[in-house]
């Protein structure tokens, strides 16, 4: 069994949402300064870094992040090579040749090279988003569950409808993976939000499983 770790470092100088507060820790009490243990502080947005969305994200009244479905977390998960594409559009999906029935689908752009790019030091509004034709091609196809590999689902210029199309469906959202060394194909996917009650998103700790014959 091989376990690739699918999510970003959270540290104080990573890139964060524009205007949202970046990551801050402090320590409650140190080791090194005498205390018997240590003890840090953390504050951060719950949409840092890799992260899931819930459907009260972008419509109001739906359920917070602690009444996902947590069968939709765990399980089988389709990684797609979509580094041709400089948006996520229904017909962009369509050539992907994504089997009927794939309810966890993780798609790798060309977002997933910032991650590794040492240039990679502001937020980069062009990234690449699924686009409201694209959210609903995966609702009408049956996808649970979408990964993406930037700070958001959708565009920067559209980020309202794609979120609502997919929430609006319970589509479980999760944002910020790095899979630029996946190589596509199946994988068991682990992906579990902080049971934070009524929260709009989580950090999350995505991992890919992949098992041996």
């Amino acid at each position: 069994m091989r376990i690739h770790d699918i999510s970003i470092p959270i540290h104080p100088a990573m890139i964060v949402w524009p205007g949202q507060p970046g990551v801050a820790t402090r320590y409650l009490s140190q080791i090194s300064a005498g205390d018997r243990s240590t003890v840090t502080h953390l504050s951060l947005s719950v949409h840092t870094g890799t992260h899931m969305d819930a459907p009260c994200h972008f419509v109001a009244g739906q359920e917070g992040i602690d009444q996902l479905d947590l069968k939709t977390l765990v399980g089988p998960a389709l990684v797609v090579d979509a580094t041709h594409a400089a948006e996520l559009s229904a017909e962009v999906f369509d050539v992907l040749a994504i089997p009927a029935h794939t309810e966890r689908l993780i798609v790798r752009t060309t977002n997933s090279q910032l991650w590794d790019d040492p240039a990679h030091d502001a937020f980069a509004e062009a990234y690449v988003g699924v686009t409201p034709s694209g959210a609903q091609w995966l609702v009408d196809h049956g996808v649970k569950l979408i990964g993406v590999d930037y700070l958001s689902v959708a565009p920067y210029d559209d980020l309202v409808v794609p979120h609502q199309i997919l929430l609006g469906a319970k589509v479980v959202i999760v944002e910020g993976l790095n899979v630029q060394a996946i190589t596509p194909g199946v994988y068991e996917l682990v992906c579990l939000p902080l049971k934070i009650v009524g929260s709009d998103g989580s950090p999350v700790r995505a991992i890919l499983i992949e098992r041996g014959e």
